[in-house]
Formats: C-alpha cells, sequence, structure tokens
C-alpha cells in the first residue's frame, strides 16, 4: 500500500481551494483511479514548532481531537518517535460505524527545523470486530514548517477510503471539514494553554 500511495502523491492532480476562512485555507484533489478525494489544509500557527508537535503527538492530550470518535485507545507511545492508537468513528444510523489502528511517526530534519508527523493504518494491530467495516486505505501527515522562532507554516494532508455503503459523493462534500477543524481546534488549544 506504501507504493500506491507514494505513486499517487507523485501524480496527484492539482490541489483546489474549497474554503478559506479564518487564517484557515483546505484544498481537496481528485486522486488516481478513485472517486474519492484528499484534503490539505494549511494555516499560520503562533507557537513554536515543539509546542506543535507536542500537543499533536501527546496522549495525555488527545481531548482537541478525540471528540470525532467515540472509541480511542492508546495502544503505544514512544516519545518523540510514534504513537499507535485504535479509533472507532461512530456514524449515523444507517451507515455502518468504522474502525482503524494507526501509527503516527514523528521526524525532524536537522538542518530545515521541518518536522512531519505520518500516519498509516497498522491493520492487524487490533482484530476486526463484528459490526464494524476496518479501513485500510488511509493516510494523513502533519507538515511544521518554522518561519521564525513563533510562528509556523502547518499543512495537514490526508486521504481516507471509509469503506462500506458511505456514497463517495456524500463523503467528498463533508471532507473539507475535516483539517478545517482539526487546524481550527488546534490553534484555539494552543492559543488557550
Amino acid at each position: 500500500m506504501i507504493p500506491l500511495l507514494a505513486s499517487n502523491t507523485l501524480f496527484a492532480q492539482s490541489w483546489n481551494l474549497v474554503k478559506d476562512k479564518d487564517g484557515i485555507k483546505v484544498y481537496t484533489r481528485a486522486e488516481p483511479n478513485s472517486t474519492l478525494k484528499s484534503f490539505r489544509g494549511e494555516a499560520m500557527l503562533d507557537a513554536p514548532v515543539d509546542k506543535i508537535s507536542r500537543w499533536i503527538m501527546d496522549p495525555g492530550k488527545r481531548e482537541w481531537w478525540a471528540d470525532t470518535f467515540t472509541e480511542l485507545t492508546l495502544l503505544d507511545y514512544k516519545e518523540g518517535k510514534y504513537i499507535r492508537y485504535y479509533a472507532v468513528y461512530g456514524l449515523p444510523w444507517p451507515l455502518t460505524d468504522r474502525d482503524i489502528a494507526t501509527e503516527t511517526r514523528l521526524s525532524e530534519d536537522s538542518i530545515t527545523g521541518v518536522t512531519t508527523m505520518v500516519s498509516r493504518p497498522i491493520p492487524d494491530a487490533v482484530p476486526e470486530k463484528a459490526g464494524m467495516i476496518r479501513i485500510d486505505k488511509y493516510m494523513q501527515k502533519w507538515t511544521l514548517q518554522p518561519l521564525n522562532g513563533q510562528t509556523v507554516h502547518v499543512i495537514l494532508e490526508g486521504y481516507i477510503d471509509p469503506g462500506g455503503n458511505l456514497p463517495d459523493w456524500l463523503f467528498n462534500i463533508v471532507l473539507p471539514e475535516t483539517p478545517f477543524k482539526t487546524i481550527e481546534s488546534l490553534r484555539e488549544r494552543l492559543l488557550s494553554e
């Protein structure tokens, strides 16, 4: 699957701006061989890179994004390296809930100061459960580019295939809210600290 995602990135369509509000820009684009779109959110945040990455990777600070899940279980964590979760997305009837186990790996470029966190599914980490659709096509990437000591260009990109009976056209309509709400919530938490 990693080569498939890499090839999608190399030959993907250009990004289309679909939302520009409160300093957060959201883009979508068509992906090759799929009717589903990927997303990209961008904003400037006034906080150091290490503070932002700690908020994203700290298992004790997951309340800022955990409201999108009906279940969120920490599987494993190594500070400054990786974090593994099992999550359940509760969907309204008549749709079937989805679940996924993911691993997010952190890397830092010591020369540029850019920090990236890439999440991918870990399919065998948790046995599949009856009544759930397992998400197995997923990728999310945070890129934190420092511009100066207190301003960081934050980019959140991702692709998810929810599988099952969720119409692709409906998923594509609600897709832009994912990066927007995630970045907005992160910014609010950073400002309140």
